[in-house]
């Protein structure tokens, strides 16, 4: 019997692959019929590899063994074709969790880049969900569109828009805004009037300073509260037999991620319903 799931883990024409040498250099091809894959260990045929499930070894015309698989989402996002620097794996599981994005969540995102959240986002609010994702460059739109093809192809809820979020965005009742944008505090009064009860909003930037001014926004805005800074550092540990270490290079820091939850606003601040009910003082 035939397993329907099978084209799950059968190499395709169109679909990426993943090919490591020896000593873990990796490759990430994409494979096309009658051609060939070049490396100083030799050639090999993408035709050996269409049709084959993931996990085959395949002898390259110098003789050596690669090993090839399906790229998973960090894989491809290390290597897929870019314009801007991408966000590196080990935030973009941060970013999830700490954004909360779950199944069915109607999310807006800006600053689309070369889509590495983009198709971490998709995946995680499922068919049931909705993205929308803006970007200033129409080069940008195009790549992240190619780039979130390659991973999850066609998908019919995600919108992509190209425009200046920093003057605002005509989506309302929006459960998530995600940003990786130099200023992100100018998007926070536009967030305050978009985003659900509880809603989160979470920015992704690399100084200290626009931690600062971001923060000092939300604070001001009076529609946000508990707000939240960290950077996530990784360090991976090279195991053989006969030593285990970690290893001499690590990814420290990238970036931080500043969350923060839309509540009703502060007690005294100039959006306290309360207080503005008091009227102007005689």
């Amino acid at each position: 019997m035939t397993d329907p799931n099978r084209k799950r883990y059968v190499f395709r024409e169109g679909e990426y692959a993943l090919v490591l040498d020896r000593k873990g250099r990796r490759y990430l091809v994409e494979l096309e019929r009658s051609a060939a894959f070049h490396t100083h260990l030799g050639n090999i045929s993408h035709d050996e590899l269409i049709g084959e499930v993931e996990g085959v070894r395949v002898v390259s015309s110098r003789g050596h063994a690669l090993l090839a698989v399906k790229p998973t989402m960090a894989d491809f996002t290390r290597a897929m074709p870019r314009i801007a620097t991408v966000v590196y794996p080990k935030d973009l599981g941060p970013i999830l969790v700490y954004g909360d994005i779950f199944p069915g969540a109607r999310v807006l995102e800006a600053g689309a880049g070369s889509g590495a959240v983009t198709i971490a986002l998709l995946r995680a609010v499922g068919e049931r969900g909705a993205l929308v994702s803006y970007d200033l460059r129409d080069d940008m739109i195009e790549r992240t569109r190619s780039n979130v093809n390659a991973m999850i192809p066609n998908p019919v809820n995600l919108v992509l828009k190209q425009g200046d979020v920093y003057e605002g965005f005509e989506e309302r009742e929006i459960d998530r805004v995600v940003l990786d944008l130099p200023e992100p505090w100018r998007v926070v009064p536009h967030a305050a009037n978009a985003l659900t009860p509880g809603g989160i909003f979470l920015s992704f930037i690399p100084t200290v300073l626009q931690v600062r001014d971001l923060t000092l926004a939300l604070e001001e805005n009076g529609s946000f509260d508990l707000i939240e800074t960290a950077e996530i550092m990784m360090r991976t540990w090279s195991v053989g037999r006969r030593s285990v270490r970690p290893d001499h290079r690590m990814v420290g820091h990238t970036g931080f991620i500043t969350t923060a939850r839309k509540c009703l606003p502060r007690p005294g601040s100039d959006e306290d319903p309360a207080l503005n009910s008091l009227g102007t003082p005689g």
